[in-house]
């Protein structure tokens, strides 16, 4: 299969209750028109950025004492995360590991670190 700008985040598996974040771009410059240096930029507590892909939830464990002759099929649930993908997330900066994939910026971010989410329904349409 070939990789291309399309196909190349598929590849990527968030685990658990984590969620992959494009960083928006901050501002460089204050509204009075001064430029910023990117360590300052860096040191905010609180980013921002858009949702790219999410893991499957915090894992439940299935009690087998309930019906123990019962098979089941799926060893473990999930509870699915809030944030979805297309979301802008306001997070803490201080919870992200920020990583590098195909020349882009990333963050992963546990859903914890997450305090806000903006859904807009027709972002990708």
């Amino acid at each position: 299969m070939e990789i291309t700008a399309d196909n190349r985040l598929r590849r990527l598996i968030v685990v658990g209750d984590r969620v992959l974040v494009k960083p928006k771009n901050p501002s460089e410059r204050t509204n009075s028109g001064l430029y910023l240096p990117p360590t300052v930029t860096e040191k905010e507590q609180v980013q921002s950025g858009y949702v790219i892909k999410v893991g499957p939830g915090y894992p439940i464990p299935v009690s087998a004492e309930d019906e123990p002759w019962k098979e089941t099929e799926e060893k473990v649930k999930y509870m699915p995360l809030q944030a979805q993908e297309g979301d802008l997330a306001i997070y803490l900066q201080r919870n992200a590991i920020e990583l590098e994939y195909e020349g882009e910026k990333y963050c992963i971010v546990p859903q914890s670190a997450i305090l806000l989410l903006e859904r807009s329904e027709n972002l990708f349409d």
